[in-house]
């Protein structure tokens, strides 16, 4: 109970922040409830690209050295003590920073929490006779979402844009966990189905907001290959690979197949011609 009080009075303040930017965007700028919420996401969003660019750095940096992690984990595959500081010293020689992808969630949070503090008790801080609906389709932001068929739908969409934005988030780890990564927040709609309507319009317009951001940076930033192993590193003067062969150790290629049979040189002698004694007799 004492944890759970503290919590709320830390959050406090943000939650007026809220209160007084979802205000702000109502009274001021003329949107309605449901759209400044829509703003208020965009501008939380904004606010966060600063650290929307060090998760993109770290995912690009994460992608070019995946070779040389993933000889880490082999060679130390039995001591996974060794094979942490090992991996930490890799970090810090490469300065890599593999947290920096979750500064973006981690930071939106504490907003995601205030703003369901705001919406719990929504009615009874604006006017009677407030319009609370969104694009004529959801009736009332403050109603749960599983309350009436809007919300179920509202819901469908979130799951298409939790798919979607984990795809470009989780795009610097490995087939297996990624999958995981998609498939473990579809897990939780029936915990955000209890949620006010107005949550999930936030977190749907903060996916399509990832996944924008993703489409952008796949256009704009190229991407940067992967680091060569430490054991075959290639000098100006080594030739380009050719297709079909094998590295023999030293960063030449060996033809897949064998060379052709090279002729017998040819003598440079005079051949002898072997005359038939019995020629000429008569």
């Amino acid at each position: 109970m004492t944890a759970a009080f503290l919590v709320f009075s830390i959050l406090a303040p943000l939650e007026n922040a809220v209160r007084w930017l979802l205000e702000r965007l109502h009274y001021n700028v003329g949107l309605t409830w449901a759209w400044a919420i829509v703003g208020t996401t965009l501008l939380v969003r904004i606010v966060l690209v600063p650290l929307t660019v060090r998760q993109i750095h770290s995912m690009q940096s994460l992608q070019k050295h995946a070779p040389e992690m993933k000889e880490i984990q082999r060679k130390y595959k039995g001591d996974r003590q060794k094979m942490n500081e090992e991996m930490m010293r890799f970090y810090r020689e490469n300065h890599i920073n593999p947290a920096a992808s979750c500064f973006p969630l981690l930071a939106q949070a504490p907003v995601f929490i205030s703003l369901y503090l705001v919406l719990k008790n929504f009615s009874k801080h604006v006017p009677p006779g407030s319009d609370l609906s969104w694009l004529h389709f959801v009736p009332d932001i403050t109603a749960k979402a599983n309350s009436n068929w809007s919300g179920y739908v509202l819901l469908a969409v979130y799951a298409a844009s939790q798919i979607s934005s984990t795809y470009f988030m989780s795009a610097a780890m490995d087939k297996t966990q990624r999958r995981i990564m998609m498939v473990v927040p579809l897990i939780f709609i029936t915990v955000i189905a209890h949620f006010p309507t107005g949550l999930v319009i936030y977190w749907v317009t903060t996916n399509l907001w990832t996944v924008g951001q993703g489409l952008i940076t796949r256009r704009l930033v190229p991407r940067t290959p992967p680091a060569a192993p430490s054991g075959a590193k290639r000098s100006s003067r080594t030739p380009p690979p050719s297709d079909g062969g094998s590295g023999d150790g030293n960063g030449a290629k060996v033809p897949a197949t064998p060379p052709p049979a090279t002729k017998r040189p040819v003598s440079t002698q005079p051949r002898r011609v072997k005359r038939n004694r019995g020629h000429g007799r008569r």
